[in-house]
């Protein structure tokens, strides 16, 4: 037990190290920011998931630099960043938040907008109706708003205000930017309304809910395997197998950021196969068409 005490301490006092660090830092690059952008450096813009990367790159084009906090391949409800990227926001323009509840930002954002007061935050969900999760007393949004093409496109416009209030010298250039994309986002969006409706699909067997403002927006229904981020009791299982015979779902789909054992037993005792679609993809144009491709396919014999 007293390995265990030590060990504990001196995880402890290694935390308060990294992060009086990480504090200093801040300190010693306040008003760095400023300075860059009186003599036209590029506007640094701090995103917490990649598909948001994409966003602000598409916006901010030649005149953006973006940190990135939350990586590829790591999970944003649970990951935590390394004290040297939190120092590389002490010098951000502007952090470009999710804004629905994601979890990172839920435990971060407020650390990382007191490490950078004069940092403008922009909540990216302004403007999207939210779908509510829970239940009244414990309930909150779904996080996943930008799995929309429809959700998209607010989030690029509230990123594209952002750029203007923080450099308002190039305001002509991220309103070109901004509405080249949200052209492209407009044609995703009747690509997608045009295959969902074609292909007659009407359930998507999941098994973590990343895909209910896809599902809402294009009509069909989204059916998680886990429920509140955890695993599936066996009786919920046998209920799921229950319902993909009855529905003839063929596939399950998983992220690559979770576990597909669930899915995986799923997929066993129905005869089908586990295929995999990423919510956080940075390419986002051609990873909506995958996704969308993937679920469209799902629903042929």
């Amino acid at each position: 037990m007293e390995t265990k005490g030590n060990n504990n301490t001196t995880r402890s006092q290694s935390l308060v190290a990294a992060v009086f660090t990480v504090f200093l830092l801040a300190a010693a690059t306040a008003g760095c920011t400023n300075t860059d952008r009186q003599n036209g450096g590029d506007v640094i813009v701090a995103v917490t998931i990649p598909p948001e990367q994409e966003f602000v790159e598409q916006v901010g084009g030649d005149h953006v630099r973006v940190i990135l906090l939350v990586p590829p391949g790591a999970d944003p409800h649970t990951y935590e960043p390394p004290p040297g990227v939190l120092a590389d926001v002490a010098e951000a323009d502007m952090y470009a938040v999710v804004g629905s509840g994601i979890e990172f930002e839920l435990t971060w954002q407020g650390k990382i907008a007191a490490l950078n007061p004069e940092m403008l935050v922009v909540d990216c969900s302004r403007g999207v109706d939210l779908i509510a999760v829970g239940d009244a007393e414990h309930g909150g949004a779904d996080p996943h708003i930008w799995a929309s093409p429809k959700n998209a496109k607010i989030m690029v416009e509230n990123i594209r205000e952002g750029f203007i209030t923080v450099d308002p010298d190039n305001a002509e250039d991220y309103r070109r930017n901004a509405d080249a994309y949200l052209g492209e986002l407009d044609a995703l969006d009747a690509e997608i309304a045009g295959a969902l409706a074609e292909s007659g699909v009407k359930k998507v067997m999941v098994y973590h809910s990343s895909w209910a403002y896809l599902a809402r927006d294009y009509g069909f229904i989204e059916v998680p395997i886990e429920s509140e981020g955890k695993e599936p009791s066996p009786q919920r299982i046998e209920h799921l197998i229950k319902q993909a015979e009855e529905e003839e779902v063929r596939v399950i789909f998983a992220s690559p950021e979770h576990s597909t054992r669930s899915a995986e037993v799923i997929a066993d005792a129905i005869g089908g196969t586990v295929v995999t679609v990423n919510p956080l993809a940075k390419d986002y144009l051609a990873n909506m068409r995958h996704v969308v491709s993937a679920f469209t396919g799902s629903g042929r014999p």
